[in-house]
């Protein structure tokens, strides 16, 4: 009896890690002031805290630019890569709809 409630008990935790690792997804708007312009931040985020990045709105000049992104990873790795980005120095907010907030 205590085999099979050792492989149900293992069977549950194994289950419940695996919803922890679901993919979500937010989309966030980056503002880079223009010194972050010609840096390769998105794809280095993509590269370094796997999260597949997906612009969807953008507006790009010399002097600043904007990108709303739809980000798609672990919840985990989603974070720590927008504490990445902001600690580079592009401000983060998150965005509802097409509508931003903040």
């Amino acid at each position: 009896m205590s085999l099979s409630l050792s492989c149900c008990t293992h069977a549950i935790l194994l289950a419940l890690e695996k919803q922890e690792d679901k993919m979500v997804k937010r989309r966030v708007m980056f503002t880079f002031p223009a010194e972050l312009i010609k840096e390769p931040i998105i794809y280095n985020l993509g590269q370094q805290f796997r999260v597949v990045t997906n612009i969807r709105r953008a507006d790009v000049s010399e002097g600043k630019g904007w990108v709303v992104l739809e980000l798609e990873g672990e919840e985990k790795d989603i974070e720590r890569g927008i504490d990445w980005v902001t600690a580079r120095g592009v401000k983060v907010d998150p965005v509802i709809g097409d509508i931003v907030e903040g």
